[in-house]
Formats: structure tokens, sequence, C-alpha cells
């Protein structure tokens, strides 16, 4: 890990207040000069033992900054330093005899490198003055009581993984469950807001909303059609340094959304020479992925510059391409049969009161040329089953380009101005869900043929075998750029300036739908308009009597031309202040502060349009929501006890207290505190606990998604009922707020044995839901939400007449003249609400242990979170329901192991990821998973020609363990939150550098 601590943390810039901001970047410069201090003695007690370690409190104990990867130090130990010496000399003993030496890249700045390589301070290293230390504003060593995992660039290739988003969803404390490609195209996505088929990441199945991203620590623009989280597949991992996962509430150091918890993505900031990366990866059947990339960078003694480009390619993979995936019948391993009677060749619809449903009365039979052209041809009671998901991806391809340029100049020893510019753009492609529904044909059309001599019949029929999948293509692109200044005010103090503007754009599309319109046309139900190009005099009736080969390709594409086409915009604009230094010094060391301003503009810009009806498309209005934040925030760590005043029991005792307030334009204001310990009783055990509260601000579409009223039928004990449903947004929303708290310990042994354990318990209240909607088939039997319903009988209430009559009247309604004002019993209010309650509470822990066994090294860690309780009340007066282990929902037990081997130039790692067993909605058991990853890696020195190459053979799911079978209501046998089709993945990746 960077054991190191940032004096810049990331926000955004504004344009509003770019000038602003140059003014106070260049100021300083012109008044700045500088004058290096003496170096002074200072009292060290660092005992022997692992040097990772001993590092982490040399940094503390001489107040500076170090900087060095993993790898670096990963398994050397050293024999430590005790007694008062300059920093320098003492750190010449902690280093001695490792193969690693030191340089200062600035005052108070200092960067470890192997000896051999004279520019890996450039290479694999960045100034430690701009890396963030993910879960404090403070300078100083890089440790917080807030537990973090930290996953460097080398621990991704070991994982055989493509992309940090890789690794991320398939962290123990990340829930998959939404807001990735897998659980939209396999239908179990019920966010609804991933209408760019972007990546999230989900810690503690909070939501991907409660999940803060940065990159470099500042926040990043919104995806989706909310814009409510962050897309990981925007992350240029070219220039990838390290991803920090803070595992813990965090508003009073970032603001809104940090909640679950924190990933803050770090770039590279430096680099010298050229690394280029080649990997290509295949699974059985198809998602071949080819992924290549370059970085280029060049130092120099006073600032450094670098430029990457990452390109990737993966192809799909076709639900026909598993068996359990296949069909929708899921009978052959126990399940049910999904397939329904939309298909061809289709059946005679009549709705069942009972069910609430569309059932099948006719079986429609086709004679032998593929047409029903009598009575006979039909079989009552019968269904024709086919499945709708036929021939769907469950895998999109994509394509998807990064870009990223950074630059730094320093001016003196006082100041250093940087700035970068981020570029990505991914398009993808894949096949949904075919059309079809439920479709009246007359005798006016010349195919007709009635069972029972009616006039007309309601026809359950699918276009999937005639026109195919629906098409669903779309892009992303997302700009980010930033300008900083760190100003060195005195040795002590120091003011960091930056601003950064990030935006995404989005749009999609949904092709290959039926224009109704078009359709009742080409079935004769409406008389040929002379408008459009088809006639179905001349090309021909729609037959929807066939067994999916009547019809001729004029009438299919003519029907066919149906869209849905959506555009989002989500921008993030903010300038940050942030001073920070030592105001006094305690008998414990020094009393850190760091204090700051920050604005924040929002803005979410979306536009639709749909030709599934009508002669021309209807294009949405483009809506345009905005606002604004404040935010005043504050840091204090308070070393009580450290080494100048260490007493038994209290080797350290800090302190640390933060506070956030935030004003928003449109809901008002929030305040955010934070308390935090770390207690080392002793050398090697290190004991940490905080609390504090966290929120999420309401989303722009959840204060203003505009009013759309709709007409729906919902099973009631008695049958079904007619209601009307009014979704949109609603401008009186409050935020959603957390309390967190974390009690951890950490073990550190001379032996090279690593042991900590991380206890959370989060309450997340006043959750931002649509409780009613979101559970139409349920909501009529459910007590809890009862505040949701309106009863109504417009027959005998001339009150409920006009309150019906009203909401038919609005320009909202979609579904006019189709239904009758006294044919309405409910009303239901399914807006955004403030209503649901969560509580989650569990155990994180991790194990290492490292030895030499001659010329072989093995390291062994093991990581994983057990949950004690994930519960929820979906209302106040709803019951607690209990939900962990339950499909949908954080399995209780989720696990990560690996062995590493390393000699001479070759290395290996075995790994292996379990998730506990869990349980259908029925209470079925669902049985765990166990897969193993394996990776073997050359890396060859003394080869002159080979110098710099790096070569990884992986396979994930080395024995291509079958996804536990899972009797999934979509017809896909399997759960994609807690397991993946893919199967067994086999990568080659190429590494140069030079």
């Amino acid at each position: 890990m960077f054991d190191a601590i940032s004096r810049r943390r990331g926000h955004t810039m504004t344009t509003h207040f770019r000038s602003l901001l140059l003014s106070a970047i260049v100021a300083p410069i012109a008044a700045m000069a500088g004058a290096a201090q003496a170096e002074a003695a200072r009292d060290f007690d660092i005992g022997a033992g692992p040097l990772d370690a001993a590092l982490v409190r040399y940094a503390r104990q001489a107040e500076i900054q170090l900087l060095y990867t993993a790898d670096l130090v990963d398994g050397l130990r050293t024999s430590g330093v005790t007694g008062r010496h300059a920093p320098s000399a003492a750190l010449d003993r902690l280093l001695s005899g490792t193969g690693i030496v030191w340089s200062r890249s600035r005052p108070g700045v200092i960067v470890l490198r192997r000896a051999v390589d004279v520019r890996a301070d450039l290479t694999d290293a960045a100034d430690i003055s701009e890396v963030l230390v993910t879960g404090s504003l403070l300078r100083g060593a890089g440790e917080t009581p807030s537990p973090v995992t930290v996953i460097s660039r080398a621990e991704i290739d070991a994982r055989g993984a493509a992309t940090a988003a890789d690794v991320l969803t398939t962290l123990p404390q990340s829930y998959a469950g939404s807001a990735t490609p897998g659980t939209l195209l396999a239908l179990n996505d019920a966010q609804g807001s991933n209408s760019s088929l972007s990546t999230g990441v989900n810690l503690r199945g909070l939501g991907e909303d409660s999940t803060l991203v940065l990159i470099n620590g500042r926040r990043i623009a919104g995806t989706g059609s909310r814009g409510e989280f962050a897309d990981l597949s925007t992350i240029p991992g070219a220039a990838l340094e390290r991803v920090d996962v803070l595992l813990d509430g965090a508003s009073a150091i970032y603001g809104s959304d940090a909640v679950g918890g924190v990933v803050n993505v770090i770039l590279k900031r430096n680099f010298d020479g050229h690394e280029s990366r080649v990997r290509v990866a295949a699974a059985q059947g198809g998602a071949e992925d080819v992924l290549a990339s370059h970085l280029f960078g060049k130092g120099w003694s006073s600032g450094s510059a670098l430029l990457s480009y990452e390109y990737q390619h993966s192809n799909a993979l076709n639900s026909a391409d598993r068996p359990y995936t296949a069909t929708g019948d899921l009978r052959p391993w126990g399940g049910l049969d999904y397939r329904n009677i939309y298909g061809v060749p289709a059946n005679i619809a009549r709705f069942d009161a009972g069910l609430g449903a569309y059932v099948s009365a006719y079986a429609i039979r086709p004679g032998a040329d593929g047409i029903a052209r009598s009575p006979a041809d039909f079989s009552a009671g019968q269904s024709n089953l086919y499945n709708r998901r036929e021939g769907m991806d469950l895998i999109p391809e994509q394509e998807r380009q990064t870009v990223y340029a950074r630059a730094r100049q320093a001016f003196g020893d006082h100041v250093e101005i940087s700035g970068d510019v981020r570029f990505s753009e991914r398009n993808y492609d894949y096949a949904s869900i075919s059309a079809g529904g439920l479709y009246t044909v007359t005798n006016a059309n010349p195919w007709f043929v009635s069972p029972n001599g009616s006039t007309s019949h309601l026809i359950a029929y699918d276009f999937g075998r005639e026109i195919g999948p629906t098409k669903r293509t779309g892009r992303s692109r997302s700009f980010a750029t930033t300008l900083g200044a760190d100003i060195n005010l005195t040795p002590d103090w120091s003011l960091d300036l930056y601003g950064s503007w990030a935006e995404e754009a989005s749009f999609g599309a949904q092709e290959n739908q039926i224009n109704t319109t078009f359709l009742n046309e080409a079935l004769g139900s409406i008389a040929d308009n002379p408008l459009t190009s088809y006639s179905p005099a001349r090309d021909g009736y729609l037959n929807l009597f066939g067994s999916g080969a009547a019809n001729g390709r004029e009438v299919l594409d003519f029907i066919s031309q149906g869209y849905d086409r959506n555009w989002a915009r989500s921008r993030v604009e903010t300038v940050n202040a942030l001073i920070n230094g030592t105001a006094m010094t305690l008998p414990g060391g020094p009393l850190q502060v760091a204090t700051g301003f920050n604005y924040r503009r929002e803005v979410l810009r979306n536009r639709g349009a749909s030709f599934k009806s009508g002669l021309t498309p209807i294009e949405g209005l483009t809506r345009i929501r905005d606002r604004e934040i404040y935010a005043a925030f504050v840091e204090l760590r308070a070393p009580l006890f450290g080494v100048p005043n260490a007493a038994p029991g209290l080797r350290r005792l800090e302190l640390s207290l933060a506070a956030r307030t935030e004003s928003y334009s449109d809901f008002g204001s929030t305040t955010n505190p934070k308390l935090g310990v770390i207690w080392e009783p002793f050398e090697g055990v290190t004991g940490k606990a905080s609390w504090g509260t966290s929120f999420r601000a309401p989303a722009l579409t959840e204060l203003y998604e505009p009013v759309q009223i709709g007409a729906v039928n919902l099973a009631s004990p008695t049958g079904s009922q007619l209601s009307l449903v009014r979704l949109g947004g609603n401008e009186e929303l409050q935020p959603e707020k957390a309390k967190s708290l974390t009690v951890g310990f950490d073990i550190v042994r001379p032996s090279g044995l690593k042991f900590g354990a991380s206890y959370f318990d989060i309450l997340f209240d006043d959750r931002i839901g649509r409780p009613a909607s979101s559970n139409l088939t349920t909501v009529l039997n459910n007590p809890a939400l009862a505040p949701f319903l309106t009863f109504v009988n417009p027959s005998s209430s001339a009150a409920d007449l006009a309150l019906v009559q009203s909401y038919l009247a609005n320009p909202a309604y979609l579904q006019p003249g189709q239904y009758p004002a006294t044919a309405f019993r409910i009303i239901l209010d399914g807006r955004w609400a403030n209503t649901g309650e969560l509580r989650t509470r569990g155990v994180d822990f991790t194990a290492g242990y490292g030895l030499d066994l001659g010329a072989h090294r093995i390291d062994l860690d093991i990581g994983g979170t057990y949950v004690l309780e994930y519960s929820r009340k979906l209302t106040p007066v709803a019951s607690r329901e209990q939900l962990a282990d339950l499909v949908g929902f954080p399995a209780n037990l989720r696990l990560n192991a690996a062995a590493r081997w390393t000699r001479g130039d070759w290395s290996g790692r075995l790994g292996v990821n379990y998730v506990d067993d869990y349980r259908s909605l029925k209470g079925v058991k669902i049985d765990p998973w166990t897969t193993v990853d394996a990776q073997l890696r050359w890396s060859p020195s003394g080869w002159r020609l080979l110098e710099g190459v790096d070569l990884a053979l992986s396979a994930q799911n080395l024995f291509d363990e079958t996804p536990p079978f899972y009797d999934n209501p979509q017809g896909f046998g399997f759960d994609p939150a807690n397991a993946n089709i893919l199967g067994r993945v086999v990568s080659l990746q190429l590494t140069k550098r030079w």
C-alpha cells in the first residue's frame, strides 16, 4: 500500500469559478519564496519486523511523506531503529540490507525505489504530496480509524482480471445485484436506472447510489437515466496506480453518497518511460475479450507529464450458449417452466380475474401448410408455450476507449501546479427480449379464424422468430479535466486549491420494436393509411394465425419500425480549497488540522423519443435540472500518546474528529460528524474505532421526475381491481440518513503473521424509494403499504368520480379513452418518498502469512465478510424483515483466499472465491459456489532482449464450475448477483516496460 497522506482532496471545478481559481493560484506564486530547513534529530522507536509496518511508523514519527508500492516491500524485513537520529539516518538504518534506496523529490517528500532501478521512483510511484489517502484530509502517515482495503495494479494483474471493475464487483463487501451489465441483461436489476449499461459498485448492499466513487479523490459525473451512481468502466486502466476501498461511512469527509463506503481510484501522477500491455481472453461459447494499452511518461527535476491510452473490445455471450439459460424451461434442473403464452404459434387469450393475468383460452394449431384455417385448428384450454428470451444476450458486446493525460510543474520549493484530462467512450450492442404482446384481430383480417364464431379475438403473439430479438445499442462518453495548485505557506502549513469539470453523456436505443399503429393497419383493424408506404391490399395482411413463417418481409419490416431512444447528460462542477497543517504540538505529537470550503454544481439533462405508435415519433422535452451545493469542513487529529510520551499500554493513542456541513439549493442543509480513535497498546497490535453519520442527497430525478399516470389491474383476494398509478418525483424529499459504527483491530507479528477484524453496524433511515409501485403484485395484501392507497367508488360517490376524472384529464395520463372513470377502484401513489429503513451488521476479517522456503517465497492471505444482520422496514409502520441470505440481497458469507509463490523470475497465484449458500424467495436452498483462479507469471531478468517483459497466463474459474442452480422467475437458471455464466475464462497478458 502507499503509506502516505495526501495534501490534495479531489472534488471538481466549476466554470463559474474558473477565473477566481486562476487568480487564487497566481497570487501565491508571486508572493512565495522558499528556504530549506535544516534537518533536526528526532526520537524513533521502531522495532524489528516486516518492513511495510516499520515504514508506516517511520512516516508518522518523522512527520514526512513516504511513497512506495506494495510489491516493492512485500516480504522484506528490517532490524528496526531506536533512539535519537536525524530522519535520513533513521531511514538508512531501516532500509539497510533490503536493496531499497530513497530519494527526496521535494521537501518533506521521500520516494523509495529499488537500488538497481534508476528510474523506479518515477516509473512505479507518484509524488506523495499528490497521492490521496482515502478517508482523511490530513497530512501525515496514511492510517485512519476506518478500515481501508487497497487493491494495487499488481493485484489486479495477479487475479487475471482485465479491469479494476472486475475486481471491485467481486469484493466480499460488495453486492453485485444491480448496476452491472450482467444483472441488467439477465432482467434482474430492479433499480431500473442503468440505461447506459454501466458498472457500479454496491458496498454493503446499500445501493450503488450509496457508494461514493472518486477518481484521484474527485467526484465524477453520474451515469444512467438518473445520474445517481458512477460508472467504473470509465477508469483509465493503463494509468491505474491503485484503488482504495474505504469500508465505512464518510460524509464528514466527502459529503453525499458516502454511506456504504468510498471507492477512490488513484491514477499515476508520474511515469518515466513506456509501458505497453496486451491481454486476450475467452470463455467457452464466446465473450472473447481483447485489451491493449500504452503508457508514456517523462519526468524532469521540477515536474513530469504522462499520457495513456487503452482500448478494449468484448464479444457478446448469448443465452443459447448455456443449457440452463437457453429455453426458459427449468424443469430439468428441478425448477419451473417459465415459458409463457406469448409466442408463435400463438394463443387466443382471455383475462382471468382470479389470477389477475391473461391465460390461454385456445391454442392455435396451424395445419400442414403452417397456417390455421378452420375451427378445427384450435385446442380449447390448451397453451402454446414460448420462450420470449430466446436469442437474448446475457453478456453484451462492448468497445471501450480511454485516454488520460497529466502534467505537473513545480515553481521553486513552495508551489506546484498540476492538471489532468480524462476521456472515455464506450459503445455497446446486445440482443434483448423479443417484441410481442396482446393484439386484437378482427374479421376484417382475411386470415382471421374463430373457434367459437366470435368476430374478434385477443391474440398473445411474439415476433421473435420472424423479426428476431429487439436490438439494444448505445454509447457512453465521459470527459473530465482538473487544474490545481499545491502551495506550501510555511514549513507546517499548506494550501491546496483545485477545481474540476466532469461530464458523462449517454445515448441508448431499443430498436426492432412493434409500432402498434402500423401493426393495426397491417391487421386491417384500421383503414389503409395513404400516408404510409405500406398497403395491406398490395403488400399482404399480417397473419397472427401461423407458425412463424406466414408473413412476408414487407409486412414485417413495416410493423417493426418501432423504437425507444433516450439521451442523458450528467455534469459535476466543483471548486475546492483546503488548508492543512499543524496547529500545535501536544505531548504525544503534532495536533493536525485540515479545514476548507467546497462549491459544487450538479446538472442532469434527459430527453427521449418513442416511435411505438402513431405516424411520427414522439419527441420528449429536454428536461434540465440543476442544483448548487456549498460545503464547509474540518478535520482534527490529536495524538494523546506517541513516541515522545509513550506509556505501558499506551504506545500510541490518537483521537480524530471530522465534520462537514453541506447546504443544497433544493432541499436544505445537513451536517455530519465523525469521531475516530486509534489505540496501539504495544508494538504490533492496533485497535481502531469510528462513529459517524452519513447521508445521500435525493437524486435530481427523484425530486423532479415528470409525473406519469397509468392504469393497471392489481390482484387481490377478491379478484383484480382496476387502479390508477401515479409515478413521478417528489420535491418534498429529504436526504437519506445513516449512522455508522466500526470497531476493529490489526495484529502484525514479527514472524510475518497478520490478522485483522472489523465489526460494522449501519442504520440507514429515511430511505428513498417507491414501495407501492415497486410491489404491485402484493400491494393490496400488505398492510404496511396502505398509506399509499386511496380506495374510491366513482359509481356511488360524486367526490370520488371527480377525483378520478381529474386524473384521467391530466395530460400525464398515458391511456386516454381506454377505461371509463367508473371502472377504477384504487388510486396508488407510486412517487418517490422517504419511507424505508435498513440495518446491516457484520464482521470483515483478513489474515495473512509469509514465509521463505529456501529460494521460494510463499504468501498466504484470506479475507471475507460475515453478515450478521441485513434487515429492512419497507415503511415506518411495517414489520422488520430479515433479508440476509435471501436471493436479491447479500449472502451472509463471502470469502476470497489466495496463495502466492515466487522464485526468481517465476511467480504464481492460486485463488479461491466462495459464496455461502442462501435461499430463494420460496425458501429453497441455493447451493454455495466455490471457484478457483490460477496464474503463472514469468518476468525474465538478465535477458537483454526480454528486459522489462512480463508474461502472465491466467485462468478464472479454473475447473469451469457451473453456477448453483436458482429457479429464477426470469427463466435463467442462475443468480447473476452472486455468480456469472462465463465459466472458465483463460487469458494471456503481455506487458513490456522500457
